[in-house]
């Protein structure tokens, strides 16, 4: 007893100071027994059970996300199925996208779920609460993250509202002279180049024609032809940097990284132009192209602001009327993203319009009747909105060629939320999920022998036209293609017109019909093509 008084009398109360002390001891105990459960073990040890460990994790998180939809039952540790995306086959994709209405993929850390039907595929366009473009990791870096595409809500409206005139038929009826002036420029190159009869591959003029369209069309002549070249040149550079599969940072001399730069060479070539469309529609010039449109848009909205606040105008303000005035690097991105939107699927479009037209003499038989009856017997006349109106066959080979061969195949889009896509899957936060649009426009339940190149279809009493929900060509929901009726437009006026000046013969080889991806779709070949003259270029004069 006097023992137990005599130790409580020396008993000390743990102070706060050593009550704080007391996990960190225990932390440097437990250090100390781990230290010493792996003595004897080597680096090399270490290591490999460090690396096991992470293939297991990488492994079951992989297993745990993709749940009961189809997929590799095993992930190639860390980068998944890297190597075989650097060269993407279109076979792999059609098998993928019959294994089931959603799929999966893991490449490094991204989880990828592939929604393949009609109805998953609107679902994920018209659901901008959980989704957001996102292209690929590095697209904000080239693209800028300040660009309006990779915006939600107000901040979306606020470009769209301005933006959605810009491709009006008053609008399009604007651009119709530049883009005829490029497609006279183009069909003389092509006529001379086939000279020597000899036939080659003619994508990249495709892909050339189709940027100086678009340049013209988007930023007139503030740009320069020095400009238009260069851009047109090495415009490959942003689609190989873009690529479904790339490395998610941008290293030098890698394709992200020539990708950067060329794409900051049109950021800032285009806001050049952007300051000087400017100084034009200030000065009350008429717009020519759709630069100048949406400046003077933004100009005459400030001038009704300001009567509206002095009192000069009343009522509400209409909604076009609350635009405000852009910087030139805001015109600049977003015009960009007009180009980054056209230009490969324009190429695509554009190649296998020509190299369809070659093997079907019967289809370009009745193009070239329709062209020559609408423009009134005269090949030379020059192209206007009335004259496109006419054009229902031509109308009908182009709307079947990007049902046929559609140029985009699949939008990507950044999960921003658990999404539950259906009554048995969610998509996980951070994951990727996209949409894939040619299984809706082949879908033999909905069109007759989808396998087939039918125009007819889409003339009166066709199965097409009816199906609208299926016509993905162009996406659908908040972030639908703007520009879908110029695109159109575009490619009528482009074969329309040149189905009667030129004569033009494709050379098959075993791969014309095999297709290529690349960012969108292509004959693996390249489309070898000969092209002659076949009505004098220069209209006779009369006597």
């Amino acid at each position: 007893m006097a023992e137990i008084t005599a130790n409580s009398s020396t008993f000390a109360h743990p102070s706060a100071v050593s009550s704080a002390e007391q996990p960190f001891q225990s932390l440097v105990n437990t250090v100390g027994e781990l230290g010493k459960s792996l003595e004897g073990i080597s680096a090399w040890q270490a290591i490999i059970t460090i690396l096991l460990l992470s293939v297991t994790y990488d492994q079951v998180r992989y297993l745990w996300q993709k749940g009961s939809i189809a997929g590799p039952s095993f992930k190639i540790p860390f980068m998944g199925p890297f190597l075989e995306s650097m060269n993407p086959k279109f076979s792999e994709y059609l098998a993928k996208w019959n294994s089931g209405p959603l799929s999966c993929v893991s490449v490094f850390h991204k989880f990828v779920v592939i929604a393949s039907t009609r109805d998953l595929a609107r679902k994920v366009f018209n659901s901008p609460a959980y989704v957001s473009p996102c292209v690929v990791d590095v697209a904000k870096k080239i693209l800028r993250p300040s660009n309006w595409v990779f915006l939600d809500g107000k901040n979306h409206v606020e470009y769209r509202k301005g933006l959605n005139g810009l491709f009006s038929r008053q609008a399009m009826g604007m651009y119709l002279p530049g883009q005829e002036e490029i497609y006279d420029t183009y069909f003389k190159r092509w006529l001379e180049i086939s000279k020597d009869g000899k036939p080659r591959p003619y994508m990249s003029e495709f892909r050339d024609i189709n940027c100086a369209v678009s340049l013209r069309t988007f930023v007139g002549h503030y740009i320069t032809d020095e400009a238009v070249k260069e851009i047109s040149e090495n415009y490959y550079k942003i689609t190989e940097a873009l690529e479904l599969v790339n490395f998610p940072i941008i290293i030098p001399f890698t394709k992200t990284w020539y990708g950067k730069k060329c794409a900051d060479f049109v950021l800032n070539e285009f806001a050049r132009c952007a300051a000087l469309s400017k100084v034009a529609m200030e000065a009350g010039k008429e717009p020519g192209c759709t630069m100048d449109a949406w400046i003077k848009s933004m100009i005459e909205a400030r001038e009704a602001a300001k009567k509206h606040e002095s009192g000069e105008l009343e009522g509400e303000m209409k909604a076009s009327a609350k635009i405000r005035v852009f910087s030139d690097m805001e015109i600049s991105m977003t015009i960009f993203t007009f180009l980054f939107a056209s230009q490969d699927a324009s190429s695509s479009a554009s190649t296998w319009q020509f190299q369809l037209l070659a093997d079907r003499p019967d289809v370009m038989a009745k193009v070239r009747e329709e062209q020559l009856r609408v423009r009134g017997g005269d090949p030379y006349k020059r192209l206007d909105l009335d004259l496109i109106d006419q054009m229902v066959y031509t109308r009908a080979v182009v709307k079947e060629q990007l049902r046929y061969r559609p140029p985009v195949i699949m939008v990507p889009y950044e999960v921003k939320k658990s999404f539950k896509l259906t009554e048995n899957y969610t998509v996980p936060k951070g994951a990727m999920v996209i949409p894939t649009l040619y299984p809706a426009l082949h879908d033999p339940e909905v069109y007759n022998d989808p396998e087939a190149f039918n125009p007819d279809r889409w003339l009166e009493g066709g199965e097409a036209e009816a199906a609208k929900k299926n016509w993905l060509v162009f996406g659908t929901g908040p972030h639908v293609c703007l520009g879908q009726n110029y695109a159109i437009m575009n490619f009528m006026s482009m074969i329309g017109k040149a189905s009667l000046m030129m004569d033009w013969e494709h050379h098959t080889t075993p791969q014309s019909e095999d297709i290529k991806v690349f960012a969108t779709i292509f004959p693996e070949d390249d489309c070898h093509l000969v092209f002659k003259e076949r009505l004098p270029l220069t209209p006779p004069t009369s006597s």
